[in-house]
């Protein structure tokens, strides 16, 4: 796939990104979010998750062999230093053009802000019921331990909450507050800012969903497979 995107204007030391990405038709991802498996790390079953990485060469987006997940407990406290393992993404979701483009995208930043060229792509349903609500975040207001991180919106549905936030520090007010409506994608550098995103409630009787691609580059890998 050839790159259709301009390099942005983006500094990597103090900047944010919110942008619509309106070249990429959420509507023709979206069922590729209902057959994810659940995500067996947390309890209460209202998150799932899939999970490939992808290496870019010249104009070539290249999906890489299987990896696992791994986070220490200075960046998840819930699931630090837990090797976690999660299905590939849909063979047919990564030849869709309007994924690449995502990635694609994603990967303008990357190459002003780190020396890595694989993405790793979560694709993840946060669900919520009656019953039960759903937490994106269950690890609370945190980093992820890598150079950069993107989170792109496909779906919103019967579901109320789901901000999310980035916080220069900690215990500071955040400086960015907003529900990532589809289409929508947060680019920040995971140095930079901390982020959250508050839990969501549904609103009907029938299940809500909330649909996300999470970007980050570098991948997240046990300490063995560190490159």
């Amino acid at each position: 796939m050839l790159n259709l995107f301009k390099p942005k204007e983006f500094n990597c030391l103090a900047s944010y990104v919110l942008e619509m990405v309106t070249a990429v038709k959420v509507n023709q991802l979206k069922q590729f979010f209902d057959d994810l498996p659940i995500d067996p790390y947390l309890a209460g079953n209202y998150r799932f998750r899939r999970l490939s990485h992808f290496q870019i060469a010249g104009d070539r987006l290249i999906k890489q062999p299987h990896r696992q997940l791994f986070q220490s407990k200075e960046y998840n406290p819930l699931l630090g230093d837990v090797v976690r393992e999660y299905p590939e993404l849909d063979d047919r979701l990564t030849k869709l053009e309007d994924f690449q483009k995502i990635v694609w995208e994603f990967f303008q930043f990357c190459q002003l802000c780190t020396k890595f060229n694989e993405v790793a792509v979560h694709q993840i349903r946060t669900t919520a019921s009656s019953k039960q609500i759903g937490n994106p975040a269950p690890e609370g207001i945190h980093r992820d331990g890598v150079d950069l991180v993107g989170i792109f919106s496909v779906n919103r549905a019967r579901i109320k909450g789901g901000e999310t936030h980035l916080y220069p520090e900690k215990d500071a007010s955040p400086v960015f507050t907003k529900i990532l409506n589809p289409g929508e994608f947060l680019v920040f550098r995971d140095s930079q800012y901390l982020h959250y995103t508050s839990p969501v409630q549904a609103t009907t009787a029938e299940q809500g969903v909330r649909d996300v691609f999470v970007l980050t580059c570098p991948g997240l890998f046990p300490p063995d497979r560190q490159e």
